[in-house]
């Protein structure tokens, strides 16, 4: 039987519950007891297991080039992080890169623009011509396109399931208690400014000094719960992993070309994704796969910006769901103004493996200490919905 009393709970183990719970653990000067309630922990359907585990500092935004930069340094010292333990596994960073294709100036000086940003803070990302980008990569048909943006180094993929797994493992060797259970309803106090505690679905009650949301695409059926409209919602992604008859002689970068198809090099094989033409809300139990949308939409475009992916073939696919921000796209971050010591961790709109080190890291300082130290997050607190004042991220894919 589990304590019926924590420091602090947090309701979703995924990516965003289990970083925050290993690092609070590892924050000097937190020393409470911590639950992780989790109502499928198989995570068969979390956006965490449906991820492509990609990393870019091409944002326009200097908080979030900051935020990724210190993902980057996480994965590569992964095991360094992690204790220096030798059973931990090196983290690779494949560092292919983005490359955004510009088809209007408009586009290409708004790259430009944020090239200066990134450069400014220690990125490698590189402005590239048309002529430029063709030499590069001459498997690319730049029909319509007058520029990109580029950066090979710490930006690609990595395997975002090893990070998972070992943010758990280590998480419940440092005591933190999983609880296979989901969160019903939330207690406040009589005036309404402190969560006490939740209800579970198996009918256990648990106080609490903190509450973290951190229920991914399911994020507002738990801010509700204490009476908040949270602008988070599941909205439908897909993947595609293809084998190709003419292989290309080279790495395809992670290419997003100006119809919102991207694609880049997966190991042996390639993969591409998009979001639908129409991207309404879903239900959270919505993963039905709309099978038209490859030979409608990704293959032309495969087809047409790489002619050697004429001949291609499906060998794997999946629908994953966004905890997509509806108000500006970017994480929702902090505490709630008028009910302090609920925190929110919510609405990362496709950005969450890569953002996850330091939002984890951030968090946990700031339920230790009452202020981030390592890093400036208030940019992405709930006051700006309040407010009506928008987080401006110009590169949102």
């Amino acid at each position: 039987m589990p304590s019926s009393s924590f420091d602090v709970i947090i309701v979703g183990g995924a990516i965003y519950g289990s970083s925050l719970a290993w690092w609070l653990t590892n924050t000097p000067g937190f020393d409470g007891t911590i639950a992780v309630v989790e109502r499928d922990p198989t995570y068969t359907f979390a956006s965490t297991s449906h991820t492509n585990s990609c990393i870019r500092q091409q944002f326009s935004n200097r908080t979030n080039i900051q935020v990724s930069q210190f993902g980057a340094e996480f994965i590569k010292n992964f095991r360094s992080f992690m204790g220096g333990d030798p059973e931990v596994p090196h983290l690779p960073l494949q560092s292919y890169g983005y490359m955004y294709l510009a088809d209007t100036e408009e586009f290409a000086a708004t790259l430009r623009e944020s090239q200066q940003i990134q450069s400014a803070l220690g990125a490698h990302t590189r402005h590239m011509t048309r002529d430029e980008i063709a030499e590069a990569y001459p498997f690319y048909n730049l029909d319509g396109i007058i520029g990109g943006n580029h950066n090979l180094v710490d930006e690609g993929y990595f395997d975002g399931g090893t990070m998972f797994d070992w943010f758990k493992r280590m998480a419940r060797r440092n005591g933190v208690t999983y609880l296979h259970d989901e969160v019903t309803g939330l207690t406040l106090n009589a005036a309404g400014t402190q969560v006490e505690g939740v209800t579970l679905k198996s009918g256990e009650t648990l106080s609490c000094g903190t509450l973290v949301n951190a229920s991914g695409p399911r994020a507002a059926a738990t801010a509700a719960m204490a009476g908040i409209d949270l602008p988070v919602r599941p909205r439908k992604r897909y993947t595609f992993i293809f084998d190709a008859a003419q292989p290309l002689d080279r790495d395809l970068p992670l290419t997003i070309d100006p119809s919102g198809v991207h694609m880049r090099t997966d190991g042996k094989y390639y993969l591409a994704g998009c979001p639908p033409d129409e991207d309404p809300d879903v239900a959270y139990d919505d993963f039905v796969f709309d099978h038209s949308l490859w030979e409608q939409k990704v293959w032309p475009v495969l087809a047409t910006r790489v002619p050697a992916f004429e001949q291609i073939k499906v060998i794997n696919e999946w629908v994953g769901h966004y905890a997509y921000n509806t108000f500006d796209q970017n994480a929702i971050v902090g505490a709630h103004p008028e009910i302090s010591n609920l925190i929110f961790l919510n609405g990362f709109s496709g950005h969450g493996l890569q953002q996850s080190p330091a939002m984890g890291r951030g968090v946990a300082e700031l339920i230790t200490h009452g202020a981030y130290e390592s890093l400036d997050l208030s940019p992405f607190g709930f006051e700006r919905v309040m407010n009506q004042t928008k987080f401006l991220e110009k590169a949102v894919i």
